[in-house]
């Protein structure tokens, strides 16, 4: 597909996860090679080229690219927008304006989660029932017992049991799994049914939650 059948596909269908994949797909060696260049380190170059996706995908839905070219449309001088050049003027953009963490501060590994599959993670994660989100980040990102969730949420008011803890994280992974777009899920965890995502949360999770 063209850049623009892939931009209309994606404006289409809100919750399908391939046509961002594709344009990532398409354009992260660019992306990537305009950022390695101004980080100061491969971490902090990885954490930043998640970022810039990041920003990418919640800015692309209201990209409007000019008309196709007709002769005689524009200045011989004149280069109309494309989707590259709008990717290249937000990296830049991203680039100049990150604050980044020193590199013991970020959990993100480009390894275990590819930009898309960590951008619609953190989406899900962001459906989730309030508990449920808390219980999978203590849990997977801070290596929490569930003796030391119940104790948490009990101080602040919630009546539940570690035994309860442990219950609920599963039901929290399945749901983690599920608010993840179907299509992102064939992509990236072909062998992983939604039943037994519990033992592939933590890595997505840990990587997500900074």
């Amino acid at each position: 597909m063209s850049d623009r059948d892939l931009l209309n596909h994606f404006k289409a269908n809100p919750t399908a996860g391939r046509y961002f994949t594709a344009l990532f797909c398409r354009y992260s060696p660019i992306v990537y090679s305009l950022i390695r260049h101004s980080a100061r380190s491969p971490v902090q170059a990885d954490y930043l080229f998640a970022l810039t996706w990041r920003h990418i995908l919640n800015e692309l839905g209201g990209l409007e690219l000019p008309p196709d070219d007709h002769p005689g449309d524009h200045h011989p001088q004149q280069q109309p927008m494309s989707l590259q050049s709008w990717l290249i003027n937000l990296t830049a953009l991203c680039i100049n304006q990150a604050v980044l963490p020193e590199v013991e501060e970020i959990h993100y590994v480009l390894a275990e989660a590819s930009p898309p599959l960590w951008c619609y993670t953190e989406r899900a994660l962001n459906q989730l029932d309030p508990i449920e989100r808390l219980i999978i980040i203590m849990a997977q990102t801070f290596r929490w017992s569930d003796t030391r969730i119940a104790a948490y949420l009990q101080a602040e008011g919630e009546q539940i049991t570690p035994v309860a803890v442990a219950s609920r994280l599963r039901l929290a992974c399945r749901h983690l799994a599920e608010a993840l777009p179907e299509d992102i899920r064939q992509i990236y965890l072909p062998t992983a049914p939604v039943a037994a995502a519990p033992s592939r949360a933590p890595e997505l999770v840990a990587a997500t939650a900074d």
